[in-house]
């Protein structure tokens, strides 16, 4: 591997699109690290520290990479990006202009892009202004309880400036993760993604070594990498849907026919499942801002934001398992496949064309995606039942953060390796 690294600085482009990913992501992380005006942060840090990893703004702070706790510039992070990009996906099955722009190939995609786009600034712009009202009231969520403006502070300007300033963050974060993937190495988004998890490894390790002493972190350390060599495992694993293509004629040429497959990733959803079952969790913890009835008061501590809660990973396990199919059913469509494979002389060997093969790779991909789910309700239930069992404060190796650094540096490593063998060096894998 690290020769792999050497041959690709000896390439001049690479090179060149090495460091400037690099430059690119120093400058996210100095974005991250530049607060805001106004605010207290040292009140922000305490607060959100006595909320550890249970409450919805730690779930939100883990794709800033911590640049909420300290109130940054780049606060939102990629979260408002990740929404966007989720729900556009999903008014694409719901819209016929949409699915329509999805079909037209590359500027039907670059139309959907710029709509993306526009919808997440305005999420920005509301995900900011419910970030400063809730800072200001200080009971939006369990545990938060203070109020970060300093007497007189809360303002309609300082609130309008504050806004302004974190929307104009998340479109930076938008243009940085863009260069990156029209001139680095990798997807943009993915890597900024990407570096705001493992951002956070270094204290979080620390707290765990401090806390609980060598031995634990130790075990903690071990766990870490079997889970990661485990999930490389199970992310790589697909079923491969053999693909015969028959002899066609092409003007005055006859073209030879081949043989290839279709690729039914076990886990075809990725990491979105936990993302969808993770915010609709948390939105029982808004509604206790507003609904202050005890005894739903008393439901939302002790099984909704309670992680140790046997209700509480039922219902997440549950969640996860449906959004997994239901997100699967929309990323890969049997029916678009089938016909596809019949315009272009495809077969599937022993299935007929059209209905029967539309049938066949949705009976196939129901069967793959029950283990997939099984899997990924799993790594998003880890860090509760390791609270349940341990007495530890930290776990840094939770579903949402293990699945995409191994998902983006599996896929950038892939990228490097092909730019690589283009260029006739040795690669990664051997």
């Amino acid at each position: 591997m690290l020769r792999a690294f050497v041959n690709a600085f000896k390439v001049p482009d690479l090179r060149k699109k090495i460091l400037f990913t690099l430059f690119i992501i120093a400058l996210y992380r100095f974005g991250s690290h530049v607060p805001v005006p106004v605010v207290d942060l040292e009140i922000l840090r305490r607060a959100l520290e006595r909320q550890g990893q249970t409450g919805f703004l730690a779930f939100i702070d883990l794709f800033s990479g911590g640049a909420l706790t300290r109130m940054a510039v780049f606060g939102l992070g990629i979260m408002p990006y990740i929404t966007s990009s989720i729900i556009m996906q999903l008014l694409t099955v719901v819209i016929p202009k949409l699915e329509q722009w999805q079909k037209q190939g590359e500027q039907g995609i670059k139309k959907i892009n710029q709509w993306t786009r526009y919808v997440t600034v305005v999420l920005a712009l509301l995900q900011s202004t419910g970030l400063v009202f809730l800072f200001h009231s200080g009971d939006a969520t369990q545990g938060l309880g203070v109020d970060i403006f300093p007497p007189g502070e809360f303002t309609p300007a300082n609130v309008a400036l504050i806004v302004l300033i974190m929307t104009a963050g998340t479109a930076m974060i938008m243009w940085l993760g863009e260069l990156i993937t029209q001139r680095g190495i990798g997807n943009g988004m993915s890597l900024l993604i990407f570096t705001s998890v493992i951002s956070r490894l270094p204290q979080e390790g620390r707290a765990i070594l401090v806390s609980s002493g060598s031995v634990r972190f130790t075990l903690v350390l071990l766990m870490g990498l079997a889970l990661i060599v485990g999930v490389i495992f199970l992310e790589q694993g697909q079923r491969r849907i053999p693909v015969q293509y028959a002899k066609r004629v092409v003007g005055r040429r006859m073209t030879a026919g081949g043989s290839t497959y279709i690729p039914l990733k076990v886990n075809q959803a990725g990491v979105i499942p936990i993302i969808f079952a993770s915010s609709l969790l948390y939105f029982p913890t808004l509604v206790a801002s507003v609904y202050h009835a005890a005894w739903f008061q008393t439901f939302v501590n002790n099984y909704v934001v309670n992680q140790r809660s046997l209700v509480y990973m039922t219902i997440y396990g549950l969640m996860v398992v449906f959004f997994a199919y239901f997100y699967t059913a929309i990323a890969f469509n049997p029916v678009d496949t089938a016909d596809n494979l019949r315009k272009y002389g495809g077969f599937i060997p022993g299935i007929r064309p059209g209905p029967p093969t539309a049938d066949y790779l949705s009976y196939v991909l129901t069967r793959i995606t029950l283990p997939g789910s099984l899997y990924l309700a799993a790594i998003a239930l880890l860090p509760s039942i390791v609270f349940a069992f341990w007495v530890i404060q930290q776990f840094p190796f939770g579903g949402t953060s293990l699945l995409i650094t191994v998902g983006v540096a599996l896929e950038t490593m892939k990228q490097l390796e092909s730019q690589l063998l283009m260029r006739h060096y040795e690669g990664f894998l051997k």
